[in-house]
């Protein structure tokens, strides 16, 4: 399994809190506003720490502490036009979406950001949302399968005039998009993530995503889910997808004093909050053919945090934090899409305190990387 060259920096993003209720599902104390002008001050506090991406959530109906929320690529596309070099990844459920629809929006924020615009596709764990609206929930693999008809379908209108695709859920008849949205060296259209823990999601990766998004993992999760994700792509022949891993961060100046805000926020969490969001995504693993999915495992403590941020290990003091982000790129993570407790002092600390710590050991791992491996 091939891991990026140590010379490749870690890049950083953050979910954007545009859904009300925080990154956890706990009563403690969070200074945190879903608001646009916090999100606005903040996209602009992150850029100037270090951040490269930021990631929009995508709710539309109240539930599980989140009882408001903004629609992700109207809020993106904001987040884009109050900043200079961030690129915003909007989420988008397929099903809600039409590829077409999705691609010419996705076209317009990319010209007018001068080409910092993404896309996360989600297959959809909220069951609720789409029987409100009216639209049919499908089984598990059968979501994943739509996805990856999605994203076939939105690169063919970003980089062919006359697309054609003929699938079991789009399809596209001699479609041609202008203005396509900037194509650059590296970057042909705008890059497509995806997330998923299951077989089919790490399978639809390998064949047709740019970037991957893992739950957050410890070290032997995020072996095996890259592994299963290289495998994928080698029977695709295609390179593999960048793979980021999710990460709920607490830095403080000593290990006891974060490992204490973690006891808090557990101690402190809405338990039937927690337990709705629980049910609602447990068909996630079981619906599958061999029971792998997201939040299969996850424990009640995990479920605090949406994607088992806390998994992933990221809580203690700024060197202890560095160390295990650096540790993950050795296996193979290009990208952490991080949550925090409260958004503008803790963005501006990890800039500060915890960032320049990772540089520092990036560049040690880089003199001591032989020079073919730079090559």
């Amino acid at each position: 399994m091939s891991v990026p060259p140590a010379s490749d920096p870690l890049r950083f993003a953050y979910w954007v809190p545009n859904v009300s209720g925080g990154l956890v599902t706990s009563t403690i104390e969070q200074r945190t506003d879903w608001g646009y002008d916090y999100n606005r001050e903040l996209a602009v506090l992150a850029e100037n720490n270090g951040f490269d991406y930021v990631l929009s959530q995508v709710r539309y109906m109240a539930g599980y502490g989140a009882e408001y929320q903004h629609e992700s690529t109207g809020f993106s596309l904001a987040l884009l036009l109050a900043t200079q070099r961030l690129k915003v990844i909007a989420a988008v459920h397929p099903g809600l979406w039409h590829p077409g629809v999705l691609a010419k929006f996705g076209a317009t924020a990319d010209h007018l950001s001068g080409g910092r615009f993404a896309v996360n596709v989600v297959s959809g764990w909220f069951k609720g949302e789409f029987t409100a609206l009216g639209e049919p929930w499908l089984e598990h693999d059968e979501r994943y399968r739509r996805s990856e008809e999605f994203i076939r379908a939105l690169r063919a209108i970003w980089t062919e005039d006359h697309a054609e695709l003929a699938g079991d859920f789009y399809r596209l008849r001699d479609f041609t998009l202008k203005p396509k949205p900037l194509a650059t060296p590296g970057r042909p259209h705008p890059e497509i993530f995806q997330g998923g823990n299951s077989t089919a999601a790490r399978a639809m990766a390998g064949r047709v995503s740019d970037w991957y998004f893992s739950n957050g993992k410890d070290f032997d999760g995020v072996t095996e889910q890259l592994r299963d994700v290289h495998a994928s792509a080698a029977r695709a022949g295609r390179t593999p997808p960048k793979f980021g891993l999710n990460g709920f961060l607490i830095a403080r100046d000593t290990e006891a004093e974060a490992r204490e805000t973690l006891r808090e926020i557990v101690a402190k969490a809405d338990t039937p909050a927690v337990h709705g969001f629980r049910d609602a995504v447990q068909q996630a693993g079981p619906s599958t053919a061999d029971g792998k999915g997201m939040w299969q495992d996850s424990t009640f403590e995990d479920l605090v945090q949406y994607n088992d941020g806390c998994r992933t290990g990221l809580i203690g003091t700024p060197e202890q934090i560095a160390e295990r982000i650096v540790a993950c790129k050795r296996l193979g993570v290009g990208l952490f899409p991080l949550g925090f407790l409260h958004y503008l002092e803790e963005v501006e600390y990890f800039g500060k305190r915890v960032l320049p710590l990772v540089r520092e050991l990036e560049a040690r791992e880089t003199e001591s990387e032989p020079v073919h491996a730079r090559a």
